[in-house]
């Protein structure tokens, strides 16, 4: 296990340079600098603040003292929304909240997913079934964003004497409903239609119709038997679909005005923000790494027959 577990640090220290240095030049590639706005700088200026930032120094130079500095934990400063304010202050301040709506979401998604998955294994063929097959077919495929905008119209005065929530989230438990609902409404979809493949590639296994052959009940073998080996696919996409949302659904958080991770990450982008896009890009990257590891950590103890020291999964 040890060696395991070092092997996958040294590879997302690899991954995480990949995604550094591919962040950086494509952030570099498109047109423009940060600061162009409608009332763009004299040259003069513009000089004396590329020179402040090292801006105007080659981008191999600038790459290389960014990997310098983030390998002593130091992430950079804002150069435009919070001008010389510490990059990884910005996300310790930012990241609590996408992640209260994050973890709200996910427990919603994966306590209804799941059973509904089951609940389709279970009625396979019957109406019930199909139901819950076109529904979540229909969450999958509509973006979040429709699906927030659906909510706002809906239950936030957008018919006539319905005004059930707020339609700008202020930190009240009222505000965090449909933010969590829009957030979790995917990977509910998702997971109920994924735990209903996995249960039914468990059910057709020998070890269920060995159970069937000794007269146990088909509920308690569905529920029971054929749900363990049916967590394992559903385990593997939990593990980046937890970081991301926990990172702030980058729409919803748009669409109901969350002082979030996700919404300050798209004004970094419009505003060309660097250091807190390379620094918002690389906290996500390494989000997404800890909770693959974790994934395969979860694995051995949904069943204890993997070897993780063999790389099996």
């Amino acid at each position: 296990m040890a060696k395991y577990t070092a092997k996958r640090v040294v590879m997302a220290l690899l991954t995480l340079l990949v995604v550094a240095c591919i962040t950086f030049f494509l952030m570099n590639a498109i047109p423009g600098n940060p600061w162009l706005s409608e009332k763009t700088p004299s040259q003069a200026t513009i000089d004396a603040l590329n020179a402040k930032y090292g801006l105007d120094q080659p981008l191999i130079v600038q790459l290389g003292k960014y990997l310098g500095n983030l390998l002593q934990g130091d992430f950079g400063v804002s150069i435009k929304m919070q001008k010389n304010r510490p990059v990884l202050d910005i996300i310790l301040e930012m990241f609590p909240v996408s992640a209260k709506v994050g973890i709200v979401a996910i427990c919603w998604a994966v306590v209804v997913g799941v059973p509904l998955g089951c609940l389709a294994a279970y009625k396979r063929g019957t109406w019930v079934d199909s139901l819950l097959r076109v529904v979540c077919t229909i969450g999958i495929s509509m973006p979040g964003f429709v699906v927030a905008t659906i909510l706002l119209h809906t239950l936030c005065g957008g018919i006539e004497g319905l005004k059930i929530f707020p339609t700008i989230f202020d930190g009240t438990l009222k505000s965090y409903v449909l933010p969590c609902a829009a957030l979790g409404f995917y990977p509910m979809c998702y997971l109920s239609r994924q735990t209903r493949t996995a249960m039914l590639d468990s059910i057709n296994q020998e070890y269920i119709k060995t159970a069937r052959a000794k007269g146990l009940k088909n509920k308690k073998i569905i529920f029971k038997h054929a749900l363990r080996n049916a967590l394992i696919p559903v385990i593997t996409y939990l593990g980046p679909q937890i970081a991301f949302t926990l990172c702030g659904g980058l729409v919803v958080e748009k669409v109901f005005s969350i002082p979030g991770l996700g919404r300050y990450f798209i004004q970094s982008i419009q505003n060309r923000d660097y250091p807190v896009i390379m620094g918002t890009t690389i906290f996500l990257a390494a989000f997404i790494i800890v909770m693959n590891l974790l994934v395969d950590l979860a694995y051995k103890l949904v069943d204890p027959r993997i070897n993780l020291s063999k790389g099996g999964n």
